[in-house]
């Protein structure tokens, strides 16, 4: 399976200059059309107000893909049939020439494997609630143990069980501070109810951390940078928590499980908040993908 870096993004990588890496499966499956395309192309112009290249990651015939034209972009928002692929389904896509859309874990691996240190997304996947019973656990978690990538992100998906998932990521080694705060966030909302034990507040302290990650040469974890949602945006948190307590409700109701359980809950947040919840979701990848290109420029800096 041959990586393929756009030019631009070997460019910039080669000139030490910002980039960005962000995730495609908000494009294909987060957002309606023709939203979707409208958001794909606002997030990389984001990147670029801030100084760096931005680097959308797909798999498209079987290859994957460091950075989109506007053609593959389009390819991506428009073309049924586009897969969800996380890294452990990279090889079979390959092989099946099939096209994809990257989530958390094959982003961060498409990207750590080209040489781009810094990603934006949403929220991360996590533990999902009674895993007891379920042994349901994100890839993310596992791919970010052994990847050295920064990733700024809103903390994890209010759906999935947090303290659970915190306890997870200090358990394999994955370095957590909030930016700019002393809580985790909580993908809709601002403060999850948890807090974190390490904080950071300008791009350039996060810079130190990764140079200090490379100078202690220890294991190829990533750093998970939680930026909150800003208030003001964030879903109002009487409705979040009545919604998603019905949420979880009907999803058991109707037997949804394994790795449809994500995209049923989102989306019944979406059509029972009226779409209040969807565009909290796009603050808060708004505002990642501006602090990740602050970061990256920052990197670049002292790299």
């Amino acid at each position: 399976m041959t990586l393929v870096v756009s030019e631009e993004v070997q460019e910039a990588l080669a000139e030490r200059r910002p980039v960005v890496a962000l995730e495609s499966t908000i494009i294909a499956h987060g957002l309606p059309r023709p939203r979707n395309r409208e958001v794909a192309k606002e997030l990389e112009a984001v990147v670029r107000r801030e100084g760096g290249v931005p680097a959308t990651i797909a798999v498209l015939d079987g290859r994957p893909y460091v950075g989109l034209d506007k053609g593959q972009l389009e390819r991506i928002a428009t073309e049924d049939g586009i897969r969800k692929l996380g890294h452990r389904d990279l090889p079979l896509a390959a092989a099946a020439g099939a096209s994809g859309a990257t989530t958390v874990s094959a982003t961060a691996l498409l990207a750590a494997r080209a040489g781009v240190r810094v990603f934006a997304t949403g929220g991360l996947g996590g533990v999902h609630r009674e895993w007891t019973v379920t042994q349901d656990e994100s890839a993310d978690l596992g791919l970010l143990a052994r990847t050295r990538i920064t990733v700024v992100c809103a903390g994890v998906k209010s759906i999935l069980d947090v303290p659970a998932t915190l306890q997870r990521l200090e358990t394999l080694g994955v370095a957590v501070a909030g930016y700019g705060t002393d809580r985790f966030p909580g993908f809709y909302l601002s403060d999850s109810g948890h807090p974190v034990d390490w904080r950071l507040d300008t791009p350039g302290q996060v810079a130190d951390v990764m140079r200090a990650q490379d100078m202690l040469d220890g294991p190829a974890s990533a750093l998970v940078v939680a930026h909150p949602v800003p208030e003001g945006a964030q879903l109002d948190p009487a409705l979040h928590a009545r919604v998603l307590a019905d949420a979880l409700h009907a999803c058991e109701a109707e037997g949804v499980s394994g790795q449809g359980v994500t995209p049923f809950l989102l989306d019944y947040l979406v059509r029972h908040t009226e779409g209040a919840s969807l565009e909290a979701n796009l603050a808060a990848v708004r505002g990642n993908v501006r602090l990740a290109a602050e970061i990256a420029g920052a990197w670049a800096r002292v790299a």
